[in-house]
């Protein structure tokens, strides 16, 4: 089976991309709403993270997430501990479930692969790409946030070009090229590399 990994920058439309995989029936693990999962569900974690951020980073048995991103945003050293806690936890929950995937070929969506040095499992990376004004509208407009909390989130990532030059597909996700066409082309030549 091929295994297939899909970045991009923030607001590129990651999320966009795998959906129109998923409709097409291509299994599709999406890394950060499945560490939100883990994050609240994992007792070893739980304690880990309240360790490094207090009571208050879980309200209700719930990960306080606004909290959380408050803090870690405005401190990259908070970030760079949170991210050394969940993302062996996530990765290898992630190997996991690429192991037991039957279709010809499966995506993980993750916004860190390459900061997270996980790029060798995979077979082929996805970049999708879109212009950064774009990209920064979007994130504010998706977690209602203003210009300057999106641009301290922006500075925790390696730069789009570095990343999409890393990357062996790119999508361009521009609002002006339609998406379903690329994403059909890539479903076929991955369906057919597989076989």
């Amino acid at each position: 089976m091929l295994k297939v990994g899909l970045t991009g920058g923030m607001g590129s439309g990651k999320s966009t991309v795998a959906q129109i995989f998923e409709v097409m029936g291509v299994p599709v693990y999406y890394a950060d709403a499945e560490a939100k999962k883990i994050m609240s569900s994992h007792p070893k974690l739980i304690q880990e993270i309240k360790k490094l951020f207090g009571q208050d980073a879980y309200t209700n048995g719930q990960l306080n997430r606004s909290l959380i991103a408050e803090k870690v945003f405005k401190q990259k050293d908070l970030l760079n501990q949170l991210n050394a806690l969940v993302h062996p936890y996530t990765i290898a929950h992630a190997k996991e479930w690429m192991n037991q995937q039957t279709a010809p070929y499966a995506i993980k969506e993750a916004a860190l692969i390459f900061e997270s040095g996980i790029q060798g499992e995979f077979d082929v990376i996805i970049g999708v790409s879109a212009p950064h004004a774009l990209r920064v509208q979007r994130t504010m407009k998706r977690d209602g946030i203003g210009y300057d909390q999106v641009m301290d989130r922006l500075q925790h990532q390696i730069d789009e070009e570095i990343k999409l030059r890393l990357c062996d597909e790119i999508i361009i996700n521009d609002e002006q090229k339609m998406l379903v066409p690329q994403v059909l082309a890539l479903h076929e030549k991955f369906s057919t590399f597989s076989k």
